[in-house]
């Protein structure tokens, strides 16, 4: 259903943060008809989170809507949220891969269940506060394009949502810049108008990656390596590093010039690889890499075999050339310019101009082994 000048009935996911207040205020502004949620997704929140934002962002939630006069709920998708998230995400970690949680959790949480949850009862969309837009082409099919604000843009962040999930979304903030949505916020006399940007894990708040991997994962100890089998040190557990960490590895560098960097994993030895952090190192830069789950927006690239787009790399990345090639049903995605450790578990979008037309993920199997026929 396009966006158009009628009423609708939207339901807001209200995080408790500054962009889903002023979301749910410009579509009362447009004379929705507006209700808003807020997802309980932890207990006792204290065991494992330490400090967890979630009793001050259902507090701050609240106080919004009360502020907005419009209904207020919460729903606890608890188990949800552990058998569709945590649960993949500790499994990728262990299995030597970089999920990317907030993906994950955009389409399986809240445009999977959540937005389950408003079609049942009724509701004509689902708003959240991410930055981008949401346009209607001539066929009434949705599309999504980076949003106004580039240093906010949470397009890439949305790529894995197919189009019947970005139909029934509904993106406010997208043709508004932070310190307007911010200075909205305090014209409605909005208490977390000045609140900061929720940071880590989704709906988590900032607890850091590894010490919550600790209470699932068992630690267990091995060698690091270099490329060449040298023992340099021992890590504590493969799921504690990614592609590219430079720090917390614990390997000592020779020279301030040369940092030691993660290269790979050796899963069946428990051996952590390492190198220095160089632009030769073959290990760590490649133009080529292998791709897995690859999907499309738009059907007009359906049965193509070499496809020139642009790609975002990692979140925050600049779009940059790619070259998408399907050789018997596999998939390599070639970069005009190398590329710094790109992780198996994450996600490349793939971009016509600002459109996001589709994404992949990158392989386990043969990432920065795979190769292109010239």
């Amino acid at each position: 259903m396009s966006e158009d000048n009628h009423r609708q009935k939207i339901l807001v996911a209200m995080s408790g943060g500054v962009d889903s207040a002023v979301a749910a205020t410009l579509l009362l502004s447009k004379g929705h008809e507006v209700e808003s949620v807020y997802v309980r997704t932890w207990e006792h929140e204290d065991d494992i989170l330490g400090d967890c934002p979630g009793a001050k962002d259902l507090q701050d939630a609240e106080k919004v809507s009360k502020i907005l006069n419009i209904r207020f709920e919460v729903v606890n998708f608890v188990d949800f949220y552990k058998k569709e998230v945590v649960h993949p995400m500790v499994r990728g970690y262990a299995e030597g891969i970089t999920p990317n949680p907030d993906i994950l959790c955009n389409k399986q949480m809240k445009f999977g269940e959540l937005m389950k949850y408003a079609q049942e009862r009724g509701f004509d969309a689902l708003a959240t506060g991410h930055y981008a837009i949401q346009k209607f082409n001539k066929y009434n099919q949705s599309e999504l394009w980076e949003g106004l604000d580039k240093n906010k843009d949470q397009s890439y962040f949305l790529a894995r949502l197919t189009n019947d999930q970005l139909s029934y979304a509904r993106f406010p903030l997208g043709r508004y810049k932070k310190p307007e949505v911010r200075k909205l916020a305090e014209a409605s006399d909005f208490p977390v108008a000045n609140k900061k940007d929720s940071q880590g894990i989704c709906f988590l708040g900032k607890v850091k990656v590894p010490e919550f991997l600790s209470h699932f994962i068992e630690q267990k100890d091995g060698d690091i390596v270099d490329k060449f089998g040298k023992k340099l040190g021992t890590h504590q557990g493969l799921h504690r590093y990614t592609l590219g960490q430079r720090k917390g590895i614990g390997v000592p560098s020779n020279t301030d010039f040369e940092k030691f960097v993660v290269t790979g994993k050796d899963e069946s030895k428990n051996q952590l690889i390492v190198a220095f952090d160089k632009p030769e190192e073959s290990t760590l830069w490649a133009k080529t890499y292998g791709l897995e789950d690859v999907y499309f927006l738009n059907s007009q690239f359906d049965g193509m075999k070499e496809i020139s787009l642009l790609g975002k790399a990692r979140y925050r990345d600049p779009s940059t050339p790619i070259r998408l090639v399907n050789s018997n049903g596999k998939w390599l995605v070639e970069f005009k310019q190398a590329q710094r450790a790109l992780t198996p578990g994450q996600v490349l979008a793939f971009y016509h101009g600002e459109q996001l037309v589709g994404s992949a993920m990158y392989s386990h199997s043969n990432l920065g082994r795979a190769s292109l026929s010239s």
